[in-house]
């Protein structure tokens, strides 16, 4: 398996993007502006690598940051049919390598119930008194807040 960190994705790097984010579930319904999405997604972040195996890309990872202080991992996903082999653990120490010689000491993360055991083994603890808060689309209620 070969890692990648990429800038600027080539077509077919971005369609197996698209991929990994829809069979994720994290892009049901989404059309074709998806793709460009993916692109600029990929450009925005502080670090994006690939998981290539047998010529197909089949897990991703990124990281966003300001690049000094702090980064979070975010949309680690891998195809289902190659989970279970150590893909998305060697995706994130790949990210977590750059991060460190990025200089940046905090990293964190939202895990899904289903992945918390995952990013624990990887030693990610849950921060105690802390609860994950999310906004979508309905900026004006905090707009008036």
């Amino acid at each position: 398996m070969r890692l990648t960190f990429v800038e600027d994705p080539d077509g077919k790097q971005v369609a197996a993007i698209f991929r990994l984010y829809e069979t994720a579930g994290w892009w049901a319904g989404r059309t074709d502006e998806s793709m460009e999405l993916a692109r600029r997604i990929v450009a925005g972040s502080h670090c994006f690598v690939l998981a290539e195996e047998g010529g197909a890309i089949v897990g991703m990872g990124r990281a966003i940051s300001d690049g000094f202080s702090d980064a979070y991992l975010q949309d680690v996903s891998v195809l289902p049919e190659f989970r279970k082999r150590g893909i998305g653990a060697r995706i994130v120490r790949e990210l977590l390598l750059r991060l460190r010689a990025d200089g940046l000491q905090w990293v964190g993360l939202i895990a899904r119930g289903e992945t918390r055991s995952f990013y624990r083994h990887l030693g990610f603890e849950e921060m105690p008194d802390t609860a994950a808060m999310l906004m979508m689309i309905n900026y004006e209620r905090a707009l008036r807040a």
